[in-house]
Order: structure tokens, then sequence, then C-alpha cells
């Protein structure tokens, strides 16, 4: 959003410093202008959209550029301008993991802090999230610190755009996993990003909900969905929101009903098992 111009330039001088061949760059600039940007060893180029498509919509809009000359590209790393990749072999690792498993979609880097090194809880995309340093196959992942197959882009589609925050990973993730692809979180894969959280953004609460919302109405089987949305109800009353904070969210959940929610493509059942046997099933 053009707001962050050290941030980008430290991030694509750790992107050009990767080790292997040259990583080719696109920056999208989601609204807003760009900045003068650094010279990178794989070639850069940028995409200023005119108006703001959300963290999905910018995303989409980059592996479109990807395409714009005909070139084929194997993967894409999808990395926030508030990041930094501090080692130089995290696009190795990746070459090298989807080499060896053809059969590997997406990878889910580990994001730590830059001044502790801790990873957040939320971070780590599956229940037993005690220990960030195990890496596993997982069910979803961290959107802006990940790698993408593009055969999984072009199989089961992009980031649903109309989402525009929350939950877009977690839809693409479903898709893929029920179109055969596996995701691993990798904790030798890591990127730096200041601790945050999430509710920083003013439109987080009804997002949230009413992403919450299509993302089970997309994809879900019919018996899912009541059960799905009924134990988010009770974990989110369970951590007692604010009054401000619960009426935003009732809000998107309300919106998530009463609008709609694109594509239906609900998952077959042994995709939920599948989900199941990794330790998280479509139901939290």
């Amino acid at each position: 959003m053009g707001n962050r111009p050290a941030e980008l330039a430290e991030l694509l001088e750790s992107v050009a410093k990767q080790e292997g061949p040259p990583v080719e760059v696109v920056v999208v600039g989601n609204g807003a202008p760009l900045p003068d940007l650094p010279e990178v060893p794989g070639g850069l180029r940028t995409v200023e959209l005119p108006e703001n498509l959300g963290i999905p919509g910018g995303r989409n809009a980059g592996v479109e550029a990807f395409g714009a000359d005909g070139r084929e590209v194997d993967a894409v790393l999808f990395l926030d301008d508030d990041g930094l990749l501090p080692g130089t072999d995290t696009a190795r690792l990746c070459r090298e993991a989807f080499t060896a498993d053809q059969e590997l979609g997406i990878i889910s880097f580990r994001i730590a802090d830059p001044e502790t090194g801790e990873t957040q809880r939320r971070h780590v995309p599956r229940l037993r999230a005690a220990d960030p340093m195990r890496s596993s196959r997982v069910t979803t992942f961290l959107g802006g610190a990940s790698a993408v197959r593009t055969k999984v882009l072009a199989q089961v589609g992009g980031l649903p755009g109309d989402f525009f925050y929350a939950h877009e990973e977690t839809d693409l993730a479903w898709r893929a996993l029920d179109g055969g692809w596996g995701i691993e979180y990798r904790a030798d894969m890591v990127l730096h990003h200041p601790t945050t959280s999430p509710s920083r953004h003013a439109v987080y609460h009804r997002m949230v909900a009413r992403n919450r919302v299509w993302l089970a109405r997309r994809n879900l089987p019919l018996p899912l969905i009541p059960v799905y949305l009924g134990v988010w109800v009770l974990l989110t009353l369970a951590r007692r929101p604010s009054g401000q904070a619960l009426k935003a969210w009732l809000g998107g959940f309300k919106e998530g009903w009463t609008t709609s929610s694109g594509p239906r493509r609900a998952m077959r059942w042994r995709t939920v098992w599948r989900m199941a046997r990794l330790g998280r099933p479509p139901v939290i």
C-alpha cells in the first residue's frame, strides 16, 4: 500500500540474496503508487492497481503479472512488504521441497519476530501449535509467508478476491486439499515479521465473521456448515470480545448469510476425513 518503503527495500534485498537461480519479483501497489525500487538480479516488474483490491486481489494480480509475457513459472512466493527473509536458503529449500514431492502444493513458512525470534501461536497453522519448531503437514497456510505451486492455482483457481481480508488462504487451502494436493508447514523456512495483533485492522471483526460464513458456504458439505459455524460462535463468545467488537462480529456474521459467497464447490467427504487425519477436521 506504499506506506513501508524502507521495509519493502529490505525485503527485496533479502530476496536478491537467495541462493540458486535469481528470483523474479513482482511488486504490487494495491491502490497506491509504488516508491522507487532497487534492482534485483532476477528482474523486477511492477503492477499499480487503481484501487485497493484487498489481500487476495493484490496477490492474484501479482500471479497474473508473471504470466503476462507467456513464461511459465513453477511456483510463486507470497511475501508481505513488512517481512524479510533472514536466511539465504529459503528459495532453494522451496525448489528442493517441490521437486522431491510432486504432490506438495503449498508451503507455509514459520513467521518469527526479528527481535525476539518468537513465533506467535496464531502463526502456526495447526491446532497443536505449542511447538512452532516442528514441521508438519497442515490444512491451511500463512498467506504472507508462503510458496504455492502454480499448478495448484491453475487447477483450483486463485485466492477469493471478494474476501478482501481474512480466511482467503484457508479457502484456497481447502480447495487444494480437495484437489489432491498437500500443504506443509516448514519451521526451517523463516520470514521475519514484527509481532502484531490482527485486530489492529479496523475491518478485522466484521470480515473475520463474514468470511468465516462465506468459507463454510463455499466449501463444506451441507451437514458440516452449522457445526463449523456453531463451533466458531462459541469460541468467539468464549474469548469475551468487547461490546463494539462483538457488534461488528455479529454484523459480519449476518452479512455472510445475506450476501453472495461466490461459487460453491463442496469438498468431498474423503477430503473431510483426510483433514481429520491431519489433526484438523473442518469443524474447528
